[in-house]
């Protein structure tokens, strides 16, 4: 079932006619939604005090802390949609690899995968692996009742980036060697992880998400060829893996201008831009058929009130032709960013965009 149609044969959910669900359909919105990634989590002082002494990988699975967590923003900002509090690496962990999210470093593989014998590590996941998801998930979505909330997931070349260099990697070279030097056993690779991203989305939708974002955050090291050839298989696997359940598909990278048509071609309904493309030519890069999630650059936000609002409305203006436009950064939201800051930015959309 497309994203653009309602549910045939089943009653509206409580989130159907939500700002967020009807801009990620491209419908009419009585004020663009607003939403922020990583909302949930570093830069709120309740955040820090809720997860203070308990590791990272942890956190993501006790079901009423995440819980407690993804409520946070929604309940601070008024935003549109929560997202789910977790890491992209949680399904691989669910699935036996030996790895860590050390503070300050990030995830860490003990046993990186660089040979097809390493390719055993990659069994099949299963909703049991993660029944703590399930369980969050029942718990937020009777706490949120009409506000949407979004699953995500790692994109098979991200993931496939930490599995092969053993962690975070300023230039990919492992990565890039295998791509070019094994193409058989690259795609092999992303293929299986394709199937366990897919299974984890599911997972998600399964339990009550109301839509799902793909993040490919390393996927701008590519070019366009390079993203056709050796990643636009798995990244469409996963996407038509979940396209008869009817949610909102989003797909977003870190500096993937050039790959913004591809990203769509993908199969998502919605795509990220970074704040590196103005969303007026980012929409003609993509082209008809998509709603466009974005863009100011996280670092804005400490400009002061009157920057923001400046280039938040220049951001408006640019979208002022989109069949759709959900508001969001161009990343993450830095650790020291204000809080009060993204409350004063949500309400100031609102108020630009109400009517």
């Amino acid at each position: 079932m497309s994203a653009n149609q309602s549910p045939a044969g089943q009653q509206p959910t409580a989130t159907y006619d939500s700002a967020f669900l009807k801009a990620c359909r491209r419908e009419p919105v009585p004020h663009t939604p607003v939403w922020f990634m990583r909302q949930a989590g570093r830069s709120l002082p309740e955040y820090l005090k809720a997860r203070e002494g308990i590791p990272m990988l942890e956190s993501c699975m006790r079901p009423e802390l995440v819980a407690e967590i993804t409520l946070q923003p929604v309940r601070r900002h008024g935003v549109d949609a929560a997202i789910y509090f977790s890491d992209i690496v949680v399904p691989l962990k669910a699935i036996g690899i030996d790895l860590d999210i050390k503070p300050g470093v990030g995830p860490v593989i003990a046993n990186p995968i660089r040979t097809r014998a390493d390719l055993a590590q990659l069994r099949d996941l299963t909703p049991e692996d993660v029944t703590y998801v399930t369980e969050a998930f029942g718990l937020l979505t009777r706490e949120l009742g009409a506000t949407p909330l979004i699953g995500f997931a790692g994109a098979p070349f991200t993931l496939a980036s930490y599995l092969v260099e053993g962690g975070p990697s300023r230039n990919h070279e492992h990565t890039k060697a295998l791509m070019y030097g094994d193409p058989q056993l690259w795609a092999d690779l992303l293929d299986r992880l394709a199937g366990i991203t897919a299974a984890f989305l599911k997972v998600q939708i399964d339990a009550g998400a109301s839509a799902v974002q793909l993040f490919d955050s390393w996927v701008g090291a590519l070019s366009p060829a390079d993203y056709r050839r050796s990643v636009l298989p798995a990244s469409r696997k996963v996407f038509e893996a979940v396209s008869g359940y009817g949610v909102p598909r989003i797909h977003f990278g870190v500096g993937t201008g050039e790959l913004l048509g591809l990203l769509g071609e993908a199969g998502a309904d919605v795509v990220g831009v970074d704040w590196r493309v103005p969303l007026d030519e980012a929409a003609s890069r993509v082209g008809p058929g998509k709603a466009l999630q974005g863009n100011l650059d996280p670092a804005v936000l400490f400009a002061g009130r009157e920057a923001v609002e400046t280039k938040t409305r220049e951001i408006l203006d640019a979208a002022a032709g989109l069949d759709g436009h959900v508001f969001n950064l161009g990343h993450g939201v830095l650790p020291t960013t204000d809080p009060d800051a993204l409350t004063r930015l949500v309400e100031y959309v609102h108020t630009q965009t109400a009517g």
